[in-house]
C-alpha cells in the first residue's frame, strides 16, 4: 500500500521529531566519567600515607555503618556537622562495641580547604575512622554520594548532607526502621521532612522556595512517583546488599539523583520506608532555586525517558539476589 502525500509528510515529521528527541536526550543525558587513579586512593588521616580504597562490589563488609558526606566548598559548615557526627558515633561505639563505623567525606572538587580540614579534624581527635575521598573534578552531589557509596565498607550505608540540617542522632531511627522492613538483606530507609510541611521551619521559608517545593512534588505525582513523600531529604540509609544493586547502575550526578536511586530500588523490589526526622534549615545552601529547579526537571524527564526507552539498563548485581520487576 502506497502512502499518500499527506501520510508521507506525517511520517517524515514524526521521524524528524523522533530524531531530534533522541539527539536532545543524548546531549542532555549525564555521562559519568570513570574514577581517576588519584580518586582510588586516600591519605590516611593519622599516618599521612596513601592507601587504596576498597570496592563495594568486591570487598567484604568490615564495619557496621558507613556515613557518606558529600561536600563541595564546605569549610564553613562541615566542621560542626563532622564533629557532632563523631561525638555521637564514638560515644555509641563506647557503649556498644559492635557499633563500628567509618565516615567518608567526599570532597567534590572543592576550591577551598574542605579536604584538609576534614583530615585535620580527624587527626586532632586521633580518629582513624575518617576517610577523605577527593574528586579531582566536580561531579555534583549525586556523583559524590555514588562515589562514596562505591568505596564503603559498612553493613548499612548512610549519606548525610554536610550542612548538618538533619539531626544526626536520628540515624538510630533509620537503623531501626530499616531492620524492620528489610527482606533478604535488602532495604532503604528514607529520612523525611514531610511531617514538617506546616511547621514554622517550612512556613517561614521564602515564597519562591515553597512554590518550587510544591511544584516539584506535583511534578513527581504527575510522573507517577508517589510512594515517598519527601524524596530530596539528604539523610538516607541503604543496606549493603541493596547498595551493591543500586549504585553501580546510577547515571545522574546532580541534585535529582535521589529520584533515580528510589526508582531503581522500586524496580528491583527493594523494600523502602519513610522515616520522620528532626530537621532545620541551615544558611549557605549551594542550590540555585531557579537554575537548579529547571535542571532537576530536565534530569527527571531524562531519567524517565532513558529507562522507558531502554537506553539505560538495570543490571542486577550477581551477589545481591535482586531482580528487576517486570
Amino acid at each position: 500500500m502506497s502512502l499518500t502525500p499527506a501520510m508521507a509528510l506525517v511520517v517524515a515529521i514524526a521521524a524528524t521529531a523522533a530524531a531530534i528527541l533522541a539527539a536532545a536526550l543524548s546531549f542532555l543525558a549525564p555521562h559519568p566519567r570513570a574514577p581517576l587513579d588519584s580518586e582510588r586512593r586516600f591519605v590516611h588521616c593519622l599516618t599521612g600515607k596513601q592507601e587504596p580504597f576498597p570496592r563495594l562490589e568486591s570487598d567484604p563488609q568490615l564495619v557496621d555503618l558507613s556515613v557518606i558526606i558529600p561536600a563541595y566548598n564546605e569549610e564553613l559548615r562541615l566542621p560542626k556537622m563532622l564533629n557532632e557526627t563523631l561525638d555521637y558515633l564514638i560515644k555509641r561505639r563506647a557503649n556498644h562495641p559492635e557499633k563500628t563505623f567509618e565516615i567518608i567525606v567526599v570532597d567534590d572538587g572543592s576550591k577551598d580547604s574542605t579536604a584538609s580540614l576534614a583530615r585535620s579534624i580527624a587527626k586532632d581527635r586521633s580518629c582513624s575512622d575518617v576517610r577523605v575521598l577527593v574528586l579531582a573534578i566536580n561531579r555534583g552531589k549525586g556523583g559524590a554520594v555514588t562515589q562514596g557509596m562505591l568505596v564503603a565498607r559498612g553493613a548499612n550505608l548512610l549519606f548525610a548532607d554536610a550542612d548538618g540540617a538533619s539531626q544526626f542522632s536520628d540515624v538510630a531511627q533509620l537503623e531501626s526502621e530499616l531492620a524492620r522492613v528489610q527482606k533478604n538483606g535488602h532495604g532503604i530507609a528514607v529520612g523525611s521532612r514531610a511531617h514538617m510541611v506546616k511547621s514554622e521551619a517550612v512556613v517561614k521559608r521564602s515564597f519562591v522556595r515553597n512554590f518550587l517545593m510544591h511544584g516539584f512534588h506535583t511534578f513527581l505525582l504527575v510522573l507517577g512517583i508517589a510512594e515517598i513523600k519527601d524524596t530530596q531529604c539528604g539523610f538516607k540509609m541503604i543496606s549493603r546488599k541493596s547498595a551493591i544493586s543500586v549504585f553501580p547502575n546510577m547515571h545522574v550526578e546532580g541534585w535529582i539523583f535521589d529520584i533515580e536511586m528510589l526508582l531503581l530500588a522500586s524496580w528491583l523490589k527493594i523494600p523502602m520506608v519513610e522515616v520522620p526526622i528532626t530537621w532545620h534549615e541551615i544558611e549557605g545552601s549551594k542550590v540555585s532555586l531557579i537554575k537548579d529547579s529547571i535542571k532537576m526537571a530536565i534530569d527527571l524527564l531524562i531519567i524517565r525517558c532513558y529507562y522507558a526507552f531502554g537506553l539505560w539498563k538495570v543490571t542486577a548485581a550477581k551477589t545481591s539476589g535482586a531482580t528487576r520487576k517486570d
